[in-house]
């Protein structure tokens, strides 16, 4: 229990710094022995309040993508986020088995060279149809899996808006919340994340200690020592996956 709490310390602190924090509790729990599929609706559900907690201390510096409206692409983060989290439930619990390393690989991808094919798919502007369009697939890959969805909201702005990323941290917590919200209450009622309340109620509160205390420190270390210990997390649980998989 101790190492799961701490897990989800971890977890709140790195999605409010940067995304990634669902690497981290995923790792904590398949490793407690829960499965996969289980222990992905459990993370969602024990890092939404984490990402409230964070959300509250970003409030006065929420920046909108000018068009669409915040309102609009929240609500697409929320549908999205209910559709994917069914996907979840009703597709085979084999199929997300052996997916999980593969999405584990996909996000961290995107995490080393997300900046990079940003700037060199700048995609113009685009109307605000096509970035809420974007804004829901998004939505449900973070619903279904959620690894690095944050990072890919981030990118995906930045090549089709003029959101600067460092300006679009809060929006990217917000989003993801959103997001977790309506997966969570699906997750709550319909997948067995109640089975083992003991492993909820200590991610769940340790991800709302380090959503806080992320959300605060984010403010006083380097961007470059936030990515560094964001990619050096994704690169170390994908590693641990692909092993317990293929191993």
């Amino acid at each position: 229990m101790l190492l799961i709490l701490l897990a989800g310390v971890a977890a709140g602190a790195l999605n409010a710094v940067g995304g990634g924090g669902s690497f981290v509790a995923l790792a904590a729990l398949v490793a407690a022995g829960m499965p996969p599929v289980t222990a992905n609706a459990t993370t969602t559900v024990a890092l939404l309040p984490g990402n409230a907690t964070s959300a509250w201390v970003y409030r006065r510096e929420i920046e909108g993508l000018a068009e669409p409206s915040i309102g609009s692409v929240t609500l697409a983060s929320v549908l999205g986020g209910a559709i994917g989290a069914g996907l979840l439930l009703l597709l085979p619990s084999a199929s997300f088995d052996a997916a999980v390393p593969w999405l584990l690989a996909f996000a961290t991808v995107v995490l080393v060279f997300g900046r990079r094919l940003t700037a060199a798919l700048r995609l113009g502007r685009p109307g605000p149809a096509v970035i809420l369009a974007g804004q829901f697939l998004l939505a449900i890959y973070g619903g279904y899996f959620g690894g690095a969805v944050g990072l890919m909201m981030l990118a995906f702005w930045t090549a089709t808006t003029t959101l600067d990323p460092a300006r679009g941290n809060p929006l990217r917590v917000i989003q993801v919340a959103a997001v977790y919200l309506t997966a969570a209450v699906i997750f709550v009622f319909a997948a067995d994340v109640l089975s083992q309340p003991l492993h909820l109620v200590a991610l769940l509160a340790g991800a709302v200690i380090g959503g806080y205390a992320g959300a605060h420190l984010v403010r006083r270390l380097p961007p470059t020592m936030l990515r560094g210990l964001v990619l050096t997390t994704a690169v170390l649980m994908t590693g641990l996956f692909f092993v317990r998989a293929f191993g």
